[in-house]
């Protein structure tokens, strides 16, 4: 079969989307088996080709923000898997410097705002990144992604009308994986194809399938170029599907195993590379060594966190507030 996307595309797809596969598993051994990770811990498992796409489609300059399921994401905009799995760890080394935890990965210096715990939380914050950049006069666009069970929040609908009153650069992301924690899209609400919530605001919107990087590069690239034209948000559905629960302790007895299964048949991962190997773009020799070189950064990860301190005890009540005065402001 044909491919529309070069050699160097796919491998890169493979080995980011390999990366946090493997990041996943691994941090899930050390959380179950080893009890070196605690709290919350919400895995990507699944949704792998949303990070490749979107990665491909958009520039280093780019933001992202994103909820609590942000492992992926964080790894794909390169915050690095050492600090990510030692942030997992509780170090001081990690990309939260230990305070943060699974739920909130952050990466200012690579444009990764977050890892927000709070459902729907990041709407609006996404949408003052997007003024922020329209403000200073660049042509950066905001990616702003969120689950279906945040579709349901106030937040977005009060986010959505100031984004299209003021035409924001950002581009609105659901990752739609079927479930908000337990809870089927379909006992939520009404209106189950959520791309059809931009109707309102006469946003533009489309729904892809979040299962190949191809679809996610191809929809997201749309988007991004009429933001980056001044045409203004997008709300894109993408639909996916996580291979694990909700969060490492669900027992997922909402739904069957043969519908996981169904969903595992269409593994990104998998067609991702059987394309690759189907056209000739990379021989196994090469395959296997990109996953030794995954392998390496992820065994080398699990290292640096355990080696790593723990935060000073000084630390705790640092970077809770920011102290500085605005001239604006009289006092």
């Amino acid at each position: 079969m044909a491919v529309k996307f070069s050699r160097e595309t796919y491998l890169y797809w493979y080995e980011l989307m390999q990366l946090i596969r493997q990041f996943e598993l691994a941090a899930e051994e050390k959380y179950k088996m080893d009890g070196k990770i605690r709290g919350f811990f919400h895995a990507y498992v699944g949704q792998e080709a949303i990070a490749g796409g979107c990665l491909t489609a958009t520039r280093p300059e780019d933001l992202f923000i994103t909820a609590y399921r942000d492992h992926g994401l964080a790894i794909a905009k390169g915050v690095s898997v050492n600090s990510c799995m030692a942030e997992l760890y509780g170090k001081a080394t990690g990309c939260a410097k230990g305070k943060g935890g699974s739920m909130h990965f952050f990466g200012k210096e690579v444009n990764f705002y977050g890892g927000h715990g709070i459902v729907g939380a990041q709407i609006g914050t996404g949408a003052g990144l997007a003024f922020a950049e329209q403000y200073r006069g660049t042509d950066n666009v905001v990616l702003c992604f969120f689950g279906d069970g945040a579709a349901r929040q106030g937040m977005l609908h009060e986010t959505f009308n100031l984004a299209m009153l003021w035409k924001l650069p950002v581009i609105f992301i659901c990752e739609n994986n079927n479930y908000a924690m337990g809870t089927s899209i379909e006992r939520t609400s009404n209106v189950v194809d959520i791309y059809k919530l931009a109707d309102a605001y006469e946003m533009p919107a489309d729904t892809i399938d979040g299962m190949t990087p191809e679809a996610v590069h191809e929809g997201i690239s749309r988007a991004v170029n009429r933001a980056r034209e001044k045409g203004g948000p997008t709300l894109i559905e993408i639909k996916t599907y996580r291979y694990k629960g909700h969060s490492i302790s669900d027992p997922q007895k909402y739904r069957t195993k043969e519908e996981v299964d169904e969903y595992k048949s269409r593994d990104p991962l998998t067609n991702v590379l059987h394309t690759i190997l189907e056209n000739q773009l990379a021989t196994q020799e090469e395959i296997d060594t990109i996953n030794k070189r995954v392998e390496e950064m992820v065994t080398g990860s699990v290292q640096f966190a355990e080696e790593s301190p723990w935060p000073d005890d000084n630390e705790v009540l640092k970077d809770v507030y920011m102290d500085q005065h605005y001239p604006f402001i009289v006092d």
